[in-house]
């Protein structure tokens, strides 16, 4: 068989992906607005969620919390996204979460030709409200690894992420995007990529922002081809979808390097869903 093809497999979600949820109690969550001094104290809002044992044990100087940026989509509040937040916190990941459209902020305006349909501008305040936001989260955190963190976004918060990747490679540990539309794939191969990709008729992706099969194996990018809609990847989204996608990136996380377990907070074993297959196209192994 051909290396990298698509191949077509089913995601078996645990409902004990349920006990993300179910051990909420073991997640803290705050929200902290920082201001931009360098954009007329622009306010930067940050949704920060943390394991309150592992934030304990990097309080006492024990351990250094590695760190995830989540990146919204656009007109989308920052706090749509805790299904994301809460895999990497229960893996012992400070989650940092910027709020990067205001609602004084003009309304976006695509321009079709334009390097990334026209949205650089939006992109450049995303990077810069990343930037603001892991620069304050040193007063408030200072035992995080801020140096090299874990990118995470979905649609214009996917193509802040990878633009964000491909800018600042050496402050990025891995991607995670979903559906991002715009901005190319990094294909250098310095960082791990793991990416859902909708079956949406009204969220097409331009040409050229998905790597080929080969350029995937070689850059060790896995992309999985879901059957859910765009707007499925994220809160208000169905369970199923919700599901499928934790219990993948719970696995990514595993792999790579996550040495922290999540907290099993469930009493009875976890049932298992069965979300429907998906496409998974990965590097082959050898």
């Amino acid at each position: 068989m051909k290396r990298g093809i698509a191949v077509l497999v089913s995601v078996t979600a645990l409902a004990g992906l349920a006990y993300f949820t179910a051990s909420k109690w073991a997640i803290k969550n705050e929200t902290i607005t920082f201001y931009d001094a360098s954009r007329d104290n622009r306010p930067v809002p940050v949704d920060i969620a943390v394991r309150r044992d592992r934030e304990m044990q990097a309080d006492s100087g024990m351990i250094t919390l590695p760190v995830a940026v989540i990146n919204h989509g656009n007109t989308v509040k920052n706090t749509e996204y805790g299904f994301l937040a809460n895999v990497f916190a229960m893996r012992g990941y400070l989650v940092v979460s910027p709020q990067h459209d205001l609602p004084t902020d003009p309304p976006m305006v695509t321009k079709p030709g334009e390097l990334y349909v026209g949205r650089l501008p939006q992109i450049l305040r995303g990077v810069a409200n990343i930037h603001l936001a892991l620069q304050e989260m040193r007063k408030v955190q200072p035992n995080a690894d801020y140096t090299k963190v874990s990118m995470v976004g979905h649609s214009m918060g996917g193509d802040i992420t990878m633009y964000f990747a491909k800018q600042y490679p050496d402050e990025v540990k891995k991607v995670v995007t979903l559906d991002n539309l715009r901005v190319p794939f990094v294909t250098a191969g310095k960082f791990k990529i793991l990416s859902f990709r909708s079956r949406d008729p009204q969220f097409k992706t331009d040409a050229g922002v998905l790597p080929s099969d080969e350029e995937c194996e070689k850059a060790g990018i896995t992309v999985v081809k879901t059957d859910f809609q765009h707007n499925d990847m994220r809160d208000t989204g169905p369970d199923v979808a919700k599901n499928s996608i934790q219990g993948m990136l719970d696995k990514f996380l595993s792999d790579t390097d996550s040495v922290v377990a999540p907290v099993d907070t469930l009493s009875a074993p976890p049932k298992v869903l069965e979300p429907g297959p998906v496409a998974l196209m990965a590097p082959a192994k050898s």
